[in-house]
């Protein structure tokens, strides 16, 4: 009895080292975020918007126990970017072109705390793209009343590859095989409802270089690709203001750390 006492001790304190060198719950849940977008929820285009679903727990809050910390805020967005990515299939296209993508930048705007066991969801969409970086918002939500708050900027740099030629890979696709297109109007006014960044969408449909084939009876493959070009641009979202203030401040950052300052 004495031996099982102590081998279920042993058994105790092996959970808990490794439970707390690995954070066991942080790879359980990355796991399962990982496992329901695969193979549960549906397929989106890479243009539309994808919610996850968050629960302040204790494990969260700051040392007042009063709202969820703020560096949890960064840490829920993990989550956020593995669903958005395996759903638009965005991650397996950037390493299918022998690419890879990570974290180069982060931004976030705090408008009121998250109370301890108070539900939240995380929308998160594409909001621009360059050659090298794709700039992501994430907006955390209370479901019951939509109410915001607060709002994230991401920049994810991708290496090895043209961020233009991954979105040219993906954007074309449609309805037809399983995605639901949507276009992107100008950014740069805000919207008076939700605050922060507008992204009103519309069906490609709607669009003026659409999906429609080429004129003249042009045939081949640089007719295609001339088509492909000109939907892309028109989907392709025109730069925020604000983030092109916030780009530029991480260009300037980035020349003075390569400078030695």
């Amino acid at each position: 009895m004495e031996q099982l006492c102590y081998l279920a001790l042993s058994v105790l304190l092996a959970i808990i080292v490794v439970y707390g060198l690995l954070e066991l719950h942080y790879f359980l849940r990355m796991c399962l975020c990982v496992v329901l977008a695969r193979f549960v929820k549906r397929r989106c285009h890479i243009l539309d918007t994808t919610t996850v679903n968050g629960l302040c727990l204790t494990n969260d809050v700051d040392t007042l126990l009063y709202h969820m910390n703020n560096a949890r805020y960064f840490r829920e967005l993990d989550f956020a970017r593995v669903d958005f990515y395996e759903r638009t299939n965005l991650y397996r296209t950037i390493t299918g072109m022998g690419g890879s993508v990570f974290q180069g930048a982060a931004t976030i705007r705090y408008r009121r705390f998250i109370r301890p066991f108070h539900r939240f969801n995380i929308i998160s969409r594409i909001i621009y793209w360059d050659e090298q970086s794709l700039f992501m918002e994430h907006r955390f939500v209370r479901p019951s009343d939509k109410f915001v708050h607060c709002i994230a900027i991401c920049r994810q740099r991708v290496i090895d590859v043209s961020m233009e030629a991954v979105m040219s890979e993906l954007l074309p696709r449609t309805s037809s095989n399983g995605f639901r297109a949507t276009v992107l109007t100008s950014l740069a006014a805000p919207s008076p409802s939700a605050g922060g960044i507008s992204n009103p969408a519309m069906d490609t449909s709607l669009a003026e270089n659409g999906h429609g084939t080429t004129s003249g009876g042009a045939t081949g493959t640089g007719a295609t690709a001339s088509a492909t070009t000109a939907h892309c641009l028109k989907l392709k979202p025109s730069l925020p203001p604000e983030l092109a203030k916030w780009i530029e401040y991480n260009d300037m950052s980035s020349k003075n750390l390569r400078s030695g300052c």
